[in-house]
């Protein structure tokens, strides 16, 4: 399995999803500048966290017309699987890979922290190794990271059974309280009809190593590897 990872200017978590897939998982991964048109073969590809474009506009919607997107567009079209993770989320809605939209959080505050999430789906590459019951400690940083969608975007995402994630406390439940963003329905990460389309807020490549005393992002992971290698 070969990885890209897309790098934009602002990006900052494309090292940490590099060191994580080449010296965690040992997985052969290259950088995808965003002014480049070749995908150098790669079969999935990442788009990472952080501020593109230092997130003027909306985040997300300038690197959204990168030259690279164009190729990524068709690679996903096509049926290849393609990931982002924060601003890499943002990005994805922006090119409407992903239904709905991330606003502002709710607090009109920047937010980093560890939370917890839980599958609310094992019906995906993401998701299919994960323990349904089982709350993961994922981080996140993020000033607009409040899914929404209008009613029948969320009525659609649940009979497609489109939801990755949903935020919890660490027991695993789902409330008002264990919600970081006000995202709708607490909807931490969607993926596509297809399920080959994936975005979430939370960085499971911020724990996916145990020097940092947490690798429940690893799971994720090595969920995905255990799907389709």
């Amino acid at each position: 399995m070969k990885f890209g990872v897309v790098i934009f200017p602002g990006s900052n978590c494309d090292h940490d999803m590099i060191y994580v897939l080449k010296k965690i998982l040992k997985q052969d991964v290259v950088e995808l500048w965003h002014k480049s048109t070749d995908l150098q073969g790669c079969d999935f590809i990442i788009l990472p966290g952080g501020f593109s474009f230092g997130d003027y506009l909306r985040s997300g919607a300038i690197a959204r017309f990168s030259p690279i997107m164009e190729k990524v567009i068709e690679h996903a079209n096509n049926g290849g699987y393609l990931m982002g993770i924060c601003n890499g989320f943002q990005i994805l809605c922006e090119a409407h890979l992903l239904p709905g939209t991330l606003l502002h959080n709710d607090t009109q505050k920047f937010i980093c922290k560890n939370t917890f999430i839980k599958p609310a789906t094992t019906n995906t590459i993401l998701t299919k190794e994960l323990d349904p019951e089982k709350a993961l400690k994922i981080p996140i940083a993020h000033g607009e990271g409040r899914f929404y969608g209008d009613e029948n975007c969320i009525a659609s995402l649940i009979k497609n059974d489109q939801i990755l994630f949903k935020y919890c406390d660490e027991n695993g439940t789902i409330n008002d309280a264990s919600n970081p963003n006000g995202s709708v329905d607490n909807i931490a990460g969607i993926c596509n009809e297809k399920r080959n389309i994936f975005g979430m807020m939370p960085h499971p490549e911020r724990a996916a190593d145990v020097e940092l005393s947490n690798a429940d992002g690893k799971l994720i992971f090595d969920s995905i590897l255990a799907s389709i290698i």
